[in-house]
């Protein structure tokens, strides 16, 4: 991609990003800039020619993508901060703001500006994210640009910008859920015999089969749960305790609660 990115906010997210996009080969290093009020926490990407800085206004000026990857209670001041230089450069807008719509970015910017919202998780930056967008653009090769932008940090798809809520906790908030599945089957692993290195490495390896099995047969989950669940074997009676103990309900409401909190974010 023959263009300049500024990430706006260079936090857990926001670097994530940018160690993505030089992961992919997106973006040369020089061609890179992200912001940060405190750019010493930014110094592993300075090292590797990086341009870091706290100045917002000459990342916006020197970019043609602009991210921006702040905490929702400041994205409405940085965004009047760099309005009249978003308005004379008019680069392609990415937001990664959570509970911020496209509407609410179009009220501050205007309707000239091409918009887009994202969320990616943090798998990211080695270009496996699951990152849905939503765009105020009807420009396909644009829109086609963006996604492919994504597309090589791991998979992304369009959504209605009323779904993006729904996109936080599914995608974002998701890998945390599968991650706490990870550590607490690596805990039980500890439990029968194994060391926790191996433990590891044999839950991570057994997600990941579990995942790629889903994704290239394009099937139901418990269509290959059938094939291991034998009767009155092994894993259909560690499956009925999980159950009875809650756990596909538990995850069911863990993440409708968490849907219910990113209501009240404003």
């Amino acid at each position: 991609m023959n263009k300049k990115i500024a990430i706006i906010g260079g936090g857990n997210l926001g670097k994530s990003i940018a160690a993505g996009l030089l992961r992919a080969n997106v973006v040369r290093p020089e061609d890179l800039i992200i912001t940060r009020r405190k750019i010493q926490f930014l110094l592993s990407f300075s090292e590797q020619g990086v341009n870091v800085t706290s100045d917002n206004h000459k990342a916006v000026n020197e970019s043609d993508i602009v991210i921006f990857s702040v905490k929702p209670h400041k994205i409405n001041d940085i965004l009047l901060s760099v309005k009249s230089d978003i308005l004379k450069k008019k680069p392609i807008v990415i937001s990664t703001v959570t509970g911020v719509k496209l509407t609410e970015l179009a009220g501050i910017l205007g309707n000239t500006i091409s918009l887009y919202r994202t969320m990616p998780n943090i798998a990211i930056s080695v270009g496996e994210s699951m990152t849905c967008i939503s765009t105020n653009s009807r420009d396909e090769v644009q829109n086609n640009t963006i996604a492919g932008l994504f597309n090589v940090m791991g998979h992304s798809a369009f959504v209605d910008d009323d779904l993006m809520g729904a996109a936080t906790v599914l995608a974002a908030s998701g890998i945390a859920f599968a991650m706490r599945y990870i550590r607490a089957a690596m805990q039980a692993g500890i439990e029968i015999g194994f060391s926790s290195e191996l433990s590891k490495q044999i839950v991570t390896q057994t997600v990941r089969g579990a995942s790629v099995l889903l994704q290239e047969n394009n099937i139901h989950p418990e269509s290959e749960i059938d094939k291991v669940t034998t009767p009155r074997g092994i894993t259909i009676t560690g499956l009925s305790k999980m159950e009875l103990h809650g756990f596909s309900s538990s995850l069911v409401q863990g993440v409708l609660a968490s849907f219910e909190k990113i209501k009240e974010i404003k």
